[in-house]
């Protein structure tokens, strides 16, 4: 039986590495899968050591505080390659581990297949050598990525987005608002925190009150017939319900926590508050409108604003290459700003449209559907599997 070690840190990864693996089941199923993710990797079959809820931390000073954790998880996961002596590894994103743990499987002679590239277009390109040396294939699902590994003459395929057959409402427009109780000339905002705790810390209290404030100029001016504004609170799978609502208690704006059909309240929202993240490019997929909001300690940020290279940080951003979207950054993640900036576009209804008809665009630049299934026949031809 062939064996894959499959290793993601963070909810995206944990999401495009299940989508991956079920593809890769309907071509040969007598694969054995083991390694760290989430539960969509769980109900995929992978035998999980490690879970993402243990493993996603934001910025470099929280990383730092939990260095010994890594360290025991790098040596416990160097055990089970030498335990289990699998065929192939898979990594998916999360380079500040898996390029370290890349290097004990280089070690063994064991292929390694990265899926889902780290950002080596923001952070000026430093690990591409590295990647060069260790990685056999790299699965890249923006075509500007493929260009760069050419370039440095990595073996590498564009695959196009996962995103494009992920992302889709259960439900109709009217039911779901209906289901939430949106009443006529409410406006109903979505907010998207983020999938870490220290995310939610510093992210969530800013959409809140610049929800607040949104109310309070819609309130005063009575623009467009907007009355009031319902808060829908996207809850990811890594954090509790608990502990969004120890955040939710302070506020005055009516509110709704939503589980399991996220991509539902992203398209039928009107306006969406989104931290950095997949979500961004979520939310460009189905078109609404919205604006991004990040922030971080003050020290992870200042080393990451010497090493950033690119102009924006919202995928949506760079894959357009040009702003579409507003980003609210680290001291310019204030509530006023914020709610200025998103009053301003639903008050103007035609640059609102044209918002609409910019995010769609990017959707064009993703490619085709069916990148799971297309990554999947790369890993076939890699473990030489029979039937693809």
């Amino acid at each position: 039986m062939k064996k894959i070690v499959v290793v993601a840190g963070e909810t995206s990864g944990d999401l495009h590495a299940a989508g991956l693996l079920k593809e890769l089941e309907k071509l040969n199923q007598g694969i054995q899968f083991f390694g760290m993710g989430g539960d969509r990797m769980k109900q995929a079959g992978v035998e999980l050591y490690f879970h993402i809820r243990d493993l996603s931390f934001m910025g470099f000073w929280e990383v730092l505080k939990k260095i010994g954790f890594f360290r025991f998880v790098l040596k416990k996961m160097t055990h089970l390659l030498d335990k289990k002596k699998p065929d192939l590894a898979i990594l998916v994103d999360y380079p500040g581990f898996n390029l370290k743990f890349a290097k004990r499987i280089k070690k063994r002679g064991i292929p390694i297949l990265y899926y889902i590239s780290p950002q080596i277009w923001a952070w000026g390109g430093k690990r591409i050598e590295k990647i060069k040396k260790l990685v056999d294939k790299m699965l890249v699902v923006f075509p500007f990525e493929k260009k760069i590994y050419e370039d440095a003459g990595v073996d590498v395929e564009l695959i196009g987005h996962p995103l494009l057959d992920i992302v889709k409402s259960k439900t109709k427009t009217e039911e779901f608002r209906g289901k939430l109780g949106i009443r006529k000339n409410e406006l109903l905002l979505g907010l998207f925190p983020g999938s870490r705790k220290q995310e939610v810390s510093k992210i969530l209290p800013i959409m809140l009150e610049a929800g607040e404030r949104l109310a309070e100029k819609i309130r005063s001016a009575r623009s467009g017939g907007l009355k009031s504004i319902k808060l829908g609170i996207s809850l990811a799978p890594t954090i509790k319900k608990d502990y969004l609502e120890g955040y939710l208690a302070s506020t005055k704006l009516d509110y709704q926590i939503i589980e399991d059909i996220n991509y539902d309240l992203m398209e039928h929202s009107d306006f969406l508050l989104v931290k950095s993240g997949t979500s961004t490019l979520e939310a460009a997929i189905l078109g609404t409108p919205f604006v991004l909001i990040y922030k971080t300690g003050f020290l992870s940020w200042l080393v990451a604003r010497g090493l950033v290279k690119i102009p924006y940080i919202c995928l949506a951003n760079i894959v357009a290459g040009k702003r579409i979207v507003e980003e609210f950054i680290q001291y310019r993640a204030k509530p006023e700003l914020v709610a200025k900036a998103v009053y301003e576009l639903l008050t103007d209804r035609d640059r609102y449209e044209k918002t609409k008809e910019r995010l769609l665009t990017v959707k064009d630049n993703l490619g085709e559907k069916g990148a799971y299934h297309r990554g999947a026949k790369i890993v076939a031809e890699l473990l030489n599997v029979s039937g693809v």
